[in-house]
């Protein structure tokens, strides 16, 4: 009779896998709550303690480490030595094993989990076991996610093939390799105080060794560029559920491609600054207009008509459901994706009008508190924390120095320029560097983005201003990082801005203010650079 070893801390479906393997002629064996699982569904079942002549021990910290268990899976079934070996000790073969391990990530996530309790979920005997399948996989069935178990049972009824076989060991190894990275990256979190060990999640962000794990979601049609291979995979938040894009679901449309990805990634990344209904509609990972308004349809009109010629085409991002006279207003011009977290059910047959727009919801909330991003540079990774506008999440006007604001200039901002500030200050954050954006207090007017100096983009934007016949006249203006002279701001003065936000910090700074005096300017030192390169 074969014989199935079954230790899952995730117990979804056992029943019905112990079943299948029962009527399939396997002996199932198990541990303490997975062997009460089965019994419990009415299923013989065996306890590991019966094979190895010892009971579990030290409160179950010790129950499969034992050769009467490793001995019968790791016997090469092809050596009659192995099978010699085994007899002469009274062992018996181990032919599949179905584990997953202690539930460290979801205990990890909690901050609150004392460290002692955090070392109580690292599994010994589960990687143990699942490593020792995995090596002996031509023999050994191993499955650790339940979604395989209906797979499983329908290859045993075929008799398993070697790619099979080989596929479920590949999904092993990484399941523990997963299951270590957490464990490292937690472990990097705790500091020891005297004789108490403290966690500190926040500590871990850039530690000495950045592990990743990243799975697989689909293979893109190139990247780029025809030529150049691409694949989309998913990442995991701290809480170790994936979120944003790594869980994005794809409701119609064409197939997304790595661009359109990017693009999605950069549009979701600018409304999440925002509580209020907020759109933007991105062009090359820049924003061709972002809008906040009452309703989520006023916000993207506001949007797209900020700049509706380069809105053609765009990608857009929502940070609220799309509802129906929304969905009216996308469809009722050329855009090639759409991010938002839902879409209501009367939305969705007016979009499905446009069979080729991609239309995407992505819940982005868990990633609002920033984390770590990673990027690949030749033969070398970079790490950063992700930048968010923390210093304008509220109104600007009612207490300076809790935001380190700073006005600079003799005239103050007055209240609709307070508040257009701080609306542009959130939009220049997510244009490329160096960049210049001219406002009003809920909407962009122009955008001058990735520009080698400031004048330039102060340049590209008073020229796009002028094709689309808008006048710039009592405008407010952001720049992502200092004037390092006066004619930047000379030129913003003269496309009409009357009020400017910069993070300050050059050393002609006294020559930037008394320009902007000289202009009676008001301006706001922000103390913080947001370059986007």
């Amino acid at each position: 009779m074969p014989r199935a070893l079954l230790s899952v801390s995730d117990k979804t479906g056992i029943d019905d896998f112990g079943r299948g393997l029962v009527a399939r002629g396997f002996e199932l064996v198990s541990t303490g709550g997975t062997a009460r699982a089965l019994a419990g569904a009415g299923l013989a079942v065996r306890s590991v303690s019966d094979l190895t002549g010892f009971p579990e021990m030290m409160d179950g910290r010790l129950k499969t480490l034992h050769p009467a268990l490793h001995g019968g899976i790791l016997a090469r079934r092809d050596r009659p030595e192995d099978i010699a070996e085994l007899e002469r000790h009274g062992l018996g073969l181990v032919d599949l094993v179905a584990v997953n391990l202690y539930p460290f990530v979801k205990a990890a996530a909690d901050p609150a989990t004392p460290f002692d309790a955090l070392l109580e979920e690292i599994d010994i005997g589960g990687p143990s076991l699942v490593r020792a399948a995995a090596k002996n996989f031509r023999s050994v069935l191993v499955v650790v996610d339940p979604a395989d178990y209906p797979r499983l049972l329908a290859a045993i009824d075929e008799s398993p093939s070697l790619a099979f076989r080989y596929e479920l060991a590949r999904k092993a190894i990484a399941h523990t390799a997963a299951y270590d990275t957490a464990i490292t990256a937690t472990l990097a979190t705790v500091e020891v105080a005297g004789d108490r060990f403290e966690r500190r999640p926040d500590a871990g962000a850039l530690t000495d060794r950045l592990d990743l794990s990243l799975n697989k979601i689909r293979d893109l049609r190139y990247g780029e560029n025809p030529h150049q291979q691409a694949a989309w995979y998913r990442g995991s938040t701290k809480a170790g559920a994936a979120a944003g894009l790594g869980q994005a679901a794809v409701l119609q449309g064409k197939e997304l491609s790595y661009t359109n990805l990017l693009d999605l990634d950069a549009a979701a990344r600018l409304v999440l600054e925002f509580d209020e209904p907020a759109a933007a509609v991105i062009k090359h990972t820049n924003p061709c207009g972002a809008a906040i308004g009452d309703s989520i349809s006023e916000a993207y009109l506001r949007a797209r008509e900020a700049d509706s010629l380069a809105a053609f085409g765009g990608i857009v991002a929502l940070n609220r459901p799309v509802d129906a006279a929304t969905a009216d207003l996308l469809v009722s011009t050329f855009i090639e994706a759409v991010v938002a977290p839902a879409i209501d059910g009367a939305a969705r047959d007016v979009l499905a009008r446009k069979t080729n727009m991609r239309v995407v919801t992505a819940d982005f909330t868990p990633l609002r508190s920033g984390g770590v991003e990673v990027r690949s540079v030749l033969g070398a990774v970079l790490a950063q924390e992700r930048d968010c506008v923390t210093e304008a999440h509220q109104p600007w006007s009612r207490n300076l120095t809790a935001v380190g604001l700073r006005v600079v200039t003799k005239r103050q901002p007055t209240a609709e320029e307070w508040e257009a500030l701080r609306f542009a200050w959130r939009i220049c954050a997510h244009v490329k560097s160096n960049t210049i954006v001219f406002t009003d207090a809920r909407r962009t007017l122009a955008i001058g983005a990735g520009q080698m100096s400031r004048v330039d983009a102060v340049n590209v934007a008073v020229m796009k201003a002028r094709a689309a016949e808008r006048p710039l006249a009592g405008s407010v203006a952001a720049s992502d990082a200092f004037f390092p002279f006066p004619d930047g701001l000379e030129a913003v003065a003269g496309a009409g801005a009357t009020a400017v936000a910069q993070p300050g910090g050059s050393v002609r700074d006294a020559e930037v203010i008394e320009a902007a005096d000289r202009h009676d300017l008001a301006m706001v030192f922000t103390g913080r650079r947001h370059f986007r390169h």
